[in-house]
């Protein structure tokens, strides 16, 4: 029988409450369920937690507004009544045992949605520092890029340098060969082939 009723309340949180309201609202109305059954669970004999008033404002945005959810607090016990002409919800202790199911149903969910928040956070987490190692990683092989480029301009500014070097030093001008004396007495050729004889003048 509490099987078939905690699945009950399952079916009212999820698809009931979950699907009807956006997560923001769901998981206030959730919070605030807890709250309502909570505070009877530890006070029992405390009257002033056996109510609620419909018209509040907090309880009409978190209960009353919220698709789903008054219906789930009258299956936790809550009963719509009139005292001195004001509307309240009203527990009846003949629902304790739907009390105790029905808020360990809302645990479950509220643990449940919290492990996923936490993979949501986790997988959000890897994928930005996966994102950043990314980054860094072509940050890295830019500045290798870069870095080898200057090396390699730098190589070939060296190697200009060099052979513009060669080229002007002085050391290395070819001068031109100094003048050759050709061999004999100093004749100047005529066209004949023998010299003219010496005078004796």
């Amino acid at each position: 029988k509490d099987h078939n009723r905690r699945q009950e309340f399952r079916r009212l949180v999820d698809p009931g409450i979950s699907r009807l309201n956006s997560r923001e609202v769901t998981y206030e109305a959730i919070k605030t369920l807890l709250m309502l059954s909570g505070n009877i669970i530890d006070h029992p004999e405390e009257e002033k937690y056996h109510r609620f008033k419909p018209t509040n404002a907090t309880i009409r945005r978190k209960i009353v507004d919220p698709k789903g959810t008054l219906e789930y607090a009258v299956e936790l016990g809550f009963r719509p009544e009139v005292i001195d002409f004001q509307p309240y919800y009203i527990f009846h202790k003949t629902h304790w045992n739907d009390l105790l199911i029905g808020h360990a149903v809302l645990k479950e969910f509220e643990e449940r949605e919290a492990e996923r928040e936490q993979r949501l956070a986790k997988a959000k987490a890897e994928e930005k520092a996966a994102i950043e190692a990314q980054k860094e990683k072509t940050r890295l092989a830019f500045l290798d890029d870069r870095k080898s480029k200057i090396q390699l301009d730098e190589r070939e500014r060296q190697i200009r340098a060099a052979r513009a070097g060669k080229l002007s030093s002085p050391e290395q001008e070819t001068e031109p060969p100094p003048p050759q004396h050709m061999p004999g007495g100093g004749y100047i050729l005529s066209g004949a082939d023998t010299p003219p004889a010496p005078t004796n003048d």
